[in-house]
C-alpha cells in the first residue's frame, strides 16, 4: 500500500491491551478519589472503556490467522476510516457535549433506560431489515405495532376494570392473546408478501397499501361497543411485567428479551440458506433467480417473518405502557428504517449487518434521550433527526457509487 506505514497485528492488539489496562485501573482510583456528587458514574465508564479496549486487543490476537499480520495505517484507511464511522463519531462529540452541559447523563442508570427505549425498537428495526436487504422497505410496520398492540391489551383487562373491551370474556391465559396478536400481524405480512412476490409490486406501494387497510382494520376494532375508541386500560399484571419487569432490580426484561431476537436473527441472516438467500436477491435478483433461489418463497418469508418481530414489538411495546389505542405505532416505521440506514444498512439492497442494525437504533436512542435531558425543543430534535438521516444516506449513496 502506497504511502502507508504497519505494524504487526501483535504490537498494534498489545497496544490496545496495555491501553484498556491502564483505564480501567485508572477507572477504579479516580471512583475512590473524584467527587460523586461531580463525576456520578463517569469513573466506571472509564472502566468499561477500558475492558472494551482489552477485549479488542484479545480479539486481534484470537483472530489474527484470519487477518493480515500486519496494521496499515495511511490517509486512504483514515478516510475510509472517518467515512465509516462519521455517524458514530457524531455521536461521540454529542454525547460528551451532553455530558458538559448536564454531568447527570454520566450514571449507569441512564445507559439502562436507553437500553429499555432502545429494546422493542431494535426488535421492530430487525423486522424492517428484511425488506431493505432485498432493495424494498416495510411502510406497514408502525400499524402492525399498533394491531398487536390493541388486539392483545383488548383481551388481557383485569376482570374488575369497569370499562372492558369484553366485558363477559374468561380470564385467558396470557399467551393465547399474544399468540393471536402476532397472528393477526402475520396475516397482513403473508398479504404483503403475495403482493410483492406474486405481482412483482413495488414494496413501496404494497406495504403503503396494507399500512392503510391495517390501520382502518385496527381503529375498527377499536372503536367496537363497548369500547368506541377509548383508551384500553386496566392492564392485567402478568400482561404488563412481560415489559416492566426489572431484573436485578435495575435491568428492564426487555433488554434480554430483545438480545434473544438479536441473536436469532444474525443466526437466520448468517448461518441459514434463507439468509443467504436474502442477501443474493438483495445484491443480484436475476442472478439470485439464475442460481435457483426460490425467489417466490423467499419473499414471501421475508415479510411473514418481519410482521412477526413487528407483532412482538407492538405487544412489548402494549406491555411495557400498560395500555393501548389504535394510534400505537405510528411513525415507528421510518425511525426503524433510518436506524437500520444510520446502521449501515444500503438501500440498494445486500448489504447490511445485525451490528449495524443494532449500533444504528443506539444512535437514534441516544440522540433523542440525550437532547430531552438538557431540555432541547422536540421540533429541534426532529431537525437534528432529519439531518442525520440526510448524511447517513449520502454516506451510503458515496460508498455505493464508488464501489
Amino acid at each position: 500500500m502506497q504511502n502507508a506505514k504497519s505494524i504487526p497485528r501483535k504490537q498494534y492488539a498489545t497496544i490496545f491491551i496495555g491501553v484498556g489496562i491502564v483505564l480501567a485501573i485508572l477507572g477504579v482510583i479516580f471512583s475512590f478519589v473524584l467527587d460523586a456528587e461531580k463525576t456520578f458514574d463517569l469513573p466506571w465508564f472509564i472502566v468499561g472503556i477500558g475492558i472494551a479496549a482489552v477485549i479488542y486487543g484479545i480479539f486481534q490476537i484470537v483472530r489474527g490467522h484470519r487477518l493480515n499480520p500486519e496494521v496499515f495505517f495511511s490517509t486512504r484507511t483514515a478516510k475510509n476510516f472517518l467515512t465509516n464511522n462519521a455517524i458514530m463519531l457524531a455521536l461521540l462529540v454529542l454525547v460528551i457535549v451532553i455530558c458538559f452541559i448536564e454531568p447527570r447523563f454520566m450514571q449507569i442508570q441512564v445507559i439502562l433506560d436507553i437500553l429499555t427505549q432502545s429494546s422493542t425498537r431494535l426488535i421492530i428495526a430487525l423486522g424492517i431489515c428484511f425488506a431493505l436487504l432485498i432493495a424494498g422497505t416495510d411502510l406497514s410496520a408502525g400499524r402492525m405495532v399498533g394491531l398487536a398492540a390493541v388486539v392483545s391489551t383488548s383481551m388481557l383487562q383485569t376482570a374488575t376494570y369497569a370499562n372492558r373491551f369484553y366485558p363477559d370474556l374468561p380470564q385467558l391465559p396470557v399467551f393465547l392473546p399474544i399468540i393471536a396478536a402476532i397472528l393477526a400481524c402475520m396475516l397482513f405480512g403473508a398479504l404483503n408478501g403475495f403482493l410483492v412476490a406474486k405481482y412483482d409490486m413495488h414494496p413501496f406501494i404494497a406495504t403503503l397499501a396494507t399500512q392503510v387497510m391495517i390501520y382502518g382494520a385496527c381503529s375498527l376494532y377499536f372503536d367496537m361497543p363497548p369500547n368506541s375508541s377509548q383508551p384500553i386500560g386496566g392492564i392485567r399484571p402478568d400482561f404488563s411485567a412481560l415489559g416492566q419487569t426489572k431484573l436485578f432490580g435495575r435491568i428492564s426484561i426487555l433488554v434480554p428479551i430483545a438480545v434473544f431476537f438479536t441473536i436469532a436473527i444474525w443466526f437466520i441472516l448468517n448461518k441459514t440458506t434463507f439468509g443467504k438467500d436474502v442477501y443474493a436477491i438483495g445484491g443480484n435478483r436475476e442472478a439470485a433467480v439464475v442460481s435457483g433461489v426460490n425467489v417466490f418463497k423467499t419473499i414471501m418469508l421475508i415479510f411473514i417473518l418481519a410482521s412477526f418481530m413487528y407483532g412482538v414489538g407492538g405487544v412489548l411495546e402494549a406491555a411495557r405502557t400498560a395500555g393501548a389505542t389504535n394510534n400505537y405505532g405510528d411513525g415507528y416505521e421510518t425511525d426503524a428504517i433510518a436506524a437500520c440506514v444510520v446502521g449501515g444498512v444500503s438501500l440498494n439492497g445486500g448489504i447490511g449487518t445485525v451490528g449495524g442494525i443494532v449500533s444504528g437504533v443506539l444512535i437514534f436512542t441516544v440522540i433523542q434521550y440525550g437532547l430531552q435531558f438538557i431540555g432541547i425543543s422536540p421540533m429541534w430534535q426532529q431537525i437534528i433527526k432529519g439531518i442525520i438521516i440526510a448524511v447517513a444516506v449520502a454516506i451510503d449513496l458515496s460508498k455505493y457509487k464508488r464501489k
